[in-house]
């Protein structure tokens, strides 16, 4: 690559990494693993940047290579690892109703099969049309339909088997106000 691919590189990679973390951390629930899948993407990323096209298909790009990435790490860890309800060395400093509802809703999270997760968190957290995640995910518009459909079911009931309660949003509060993620 030439110098200048590497200085628009280095610059695309420092202003997308907190954003595709931050997808990566929905999908594992570990921020350590997630910085990880990030490093990981980027690399892949990097290697196809000199035909990548200029523009938001980029990011686009980058966002495919987390998702790839954090599924293709729960392929591999399944057959090694054995994943525990428990959370080692979680601790809640604030005790807020909200924070309580975070560790909630990503413990539920968590226990979703990860092509569910991909299409939940892609849906909702990135807030991403289906056409999007189908394109992002390699998968037919249909596919992701149904699996979100059915990642929200099984969530709700994960959230609710850890004692979540699930509440309707209130209409004249702004949505950024009742985020629940960070």
């Amino acid at each position: 690559m030439a110098r200048t691919d590497d200085d628009e590189f280095a610059t695309f990679a420092r202003a997308s990494a907190p954003g595709l973390r931050r997808t990566a951390y929905l999908m594992c629930g570990d921020w350590d693993r997630a910085a990880d899948i990030t490093q990981e993407a980027l690399i892949r990323v990097y290697v196809a940047w000199p035909r990548l096209d200029r523009g938001p298909g980029r990011y686009a790009y980058a966002r495919r290579a987390t998702m790839n990435v954090a599924i293709d790490q729960v392929r591999k860890r399944s057959s090694s690892e054995q994943p525990t309800l428990e959370l080692v060395d979680a601790t809640v400093e604030d005790a807020t109703a909200q924070v309580v509802d975070r560790a909630l809703l990503l413990t539920a999270l968590a226990e979703l099969p990860a092509r569910q997760r991909a299409c939940v968190v892609l849906r909702y957290y990135e807030d991403l049309s289906v056409e999007t995640v189908a394109g992002t995910l390699g998968c037919r518009p249909g596919t992701v339909k149904s699996q979100t459909a059915r990642g929200l079911e099984a969530l709700r009931a994960a959230y609710a088997r850890h004692g979540g309660e699930l509440r309707t949003p209130a209409p004249d509060v702004p949505a950024q106000a009742q985020e629940v993620l960070p």
